[in-house]
């Protein structure tokens, strides 16, 4: 890890990262995990959650004529970032249906109802050929695609979870909003291929079993979420669960162990910084630390 003080503390860069999820009748719900290709210096080999950084194409005040189901206001009221401008807090909506459509082709849009053949089908990308890497390279923006294909993005699929912020000693900082979305019908996700090597659908449980066992490595956000998301038995659930709650920033903490070091989260006891300060909360495991190659959880009393 690289150090910083305080005042040295990199400012971290906005994202999204969208958690995709699937009922199924013979297990509960499962999550669509993405490994990210071993040689990079960003959580290299990890299995992550779709999502990357916010672009100033996501922020074009022209894309909201192209969204369906979300306000500039409701973006911000639903993140719970009263500071944030509107544009930026609909661009992350946008960032969240951009990255996720680029990492695992899965398109969060459907056709505009006005204009589109009647009984077209909504929910597939299979005539969008192309335009996934397109917009991974750049050459074309949301805005283009939306006007181009006559489609409409369905931000009201997106629902804030989480909000996580890359500690101030890293070099490399994200502050990173997390989004949950029912897995659109008819469509078949799949790993770029660029920066990604692998993919599974699991159950929070089956991940968390295969993080003990070393069969994936999980970082300490995705660890911790996989956690939560465990006590659900439901994708209902989930989504009515989350829908009543405000999403609360957490900016984790890093301390040294004798084994290298761990992070305190917000509701830690000991945990010191006075703006992302949270409540206790009893059996909630507060730290996350490396032991033995792999991160694990900690309660502390």
């Amino acid at each position: 890890m690289d150090k910083h003080t305080n005042s040295e503390a990199v400012r971290p860069r906005d994202a999204a990262t969208v958690i995709l999820i699937r009922g199924n009748r013979k297990k509960p719900f499962e999550l669509f995990l993405m490994q990210r290709h071993k040689n990079q210096r960003f959580m290299g080999g990890a299995y992550v959650f779709p999502g990357g950084a916010l672009d100033s194409a996501d922020c074009d005040p022209i894309l909201s004529s192209y969204a369906k189901g979300l306000s500039t206001k409701e973006a911000v009221t639903r993140l719970n970032e009263p500071d944030l401008s509107e544009t930026k807090a609909l661009g992350l909506f946008f960032t969240a249906v951009r990255e996720t459509f680029e990492e695992s082709g899965v398109l969060l849009a459907g056709l505009d109802a006005k204009t589109s053949t009647p009984g077209a089908d909504t929910h597939t990308t299979d005539c969008f050929p192309g335009y996934r890497e397109k917009l991974h390279q750049g050459s074309v923006t949301l805005r283009d695609f939306a006007a181009k294909k006559n489609i409409r993005y369905a931000l009201d699929m997106l629902l804030p979870y989480a909000r996580w912020i890359t500690p101030e000693l890293e070099k490399k900082r994200f502050d990173t909003r997390f989004f949950l979305a029912r897995m659109p019908k008819n469509q078949h996700p799949a790993h770029d291929a660029i920066e990604l090597t692998d993919s599974l659908w699991v159950t929070p449980a089956e991940a968390l079993k295969k993080q003990a066992n070393k069969e994936i490595l999980l970082m300490p956000p995705t660890l911790k979420i996989m956690e939560e998301l465990s006590a659900y038995t439901s994708v209902d659930h989930l989504f009515s669960a989350t829908s009543s709650r405000k999403v609360r920033p957490i900016l984790p903490q890093a301390f040294p162990t004798e084994t290298g070091f761990g992070v305190k989260l917000p509701h830690d006891p000991e945990y010191n910084i006075t703006a992302y300060k949270q409540p206790s909360r009893d059996n909630d495991p507060s730290r996350i630390v490396m032991v033995d190659g792999k991160w694990i959880t900690m309660c502390v009393n």
